[in-house]
């Protein structure tokens, strides 16, 4: 998920680590692609179709393979920024990355909670909830700084105005793999992480409150 940035310079969060050492080789293989004639739409699809693989495989408790394939789908998230750089990047292409991003985010969760709804189902439910509080927000946040014509390039070029903070693409992954390790933690892990999403969200409101007062 997408979260906080302060004043313009974006907190030093795991996400922006990662995707400095990870970037230069998504890179490299999304240049091979695009010349193979991959184009950035299909990579999307395939990786939200991993996704939803896996979310299956947790459903039916099949926790490893779960994990691998969290793996897979979203370097291939990662890949269809690459050949849309090498190639040529559109808005649709931007609009179905974040709507299918939402999705694999909205699945994972949902597979944990099938698995066992008695148990699950609760937190699962809080964290889903988080996540569209925190979408929202994320969307908000996008279009009020289109209409102001603000740019931000901390995470490199995007198809929209993008905030960062806490509990970012990376960090979520790494709470998804730890629900696939620790399957019997999920209650405890989904509430702490819907917490640091709620606190996301309410940090991007704070931070819209200071930067999108009415002009006169």
């Amino acid at each position: 998920m997408r979260c906080l940035q302060h004043g313009g310079k974006a907190a030093p969060m795991l996400d922006g680590a990662v995707r400095k050492h990870l970037d230069p080789m998504l890179d490299r293989v999304g240049a091979a692609l695009a010349r193979g004639g991959i184009s950035a739409n299909a990579v999307t699809i395939a990786g939200l179709a991993l996704g939803l693989v896996a979310a299956a495989l947790i459903a039916g408790q099949f926790y490893l393979a779960g994990a691998i394939l969290i793996v897979v789908s979203r370097l291939c998230d990662g890949l269809d920024g690459a050949v849309a750089r090498a190639t040529r990047k559109t808005d649709f292409g931007g609009f179905l990355d974040i709507v299918l991003d939402f999705v694999f985010y909205g699945a994972i969760p949902l597979g944990f909670i099938l698995t066992d709804p008695q148990a699950n189902g609760l937190a699962g439910g809080l964290l889903l909830f988080s996540f569209y509080v925190n979408g929202a927000s994320f969307l908000a946040y996008a279009i009020m700084a289109e209409k102001r014509a603000m740019t931000t390039d901390v995470r490199g070029e995007k198809s929209l105005y993008f905030t960062t903070g806490l509990a970012e693409a990376t960090e979520t992954i790494a709470v998804f793999l730890a629900f696939c390790l620790f399957p019997a933690w999920f209650s405890v892990l989904a509430t702490l992480f819907a917490v640091v999403c709620l606190y996301t969200a309410l940090s991007r409101i704070m931070l819209a409150r200071m930067g999108f007062r009415d002009r006169q």
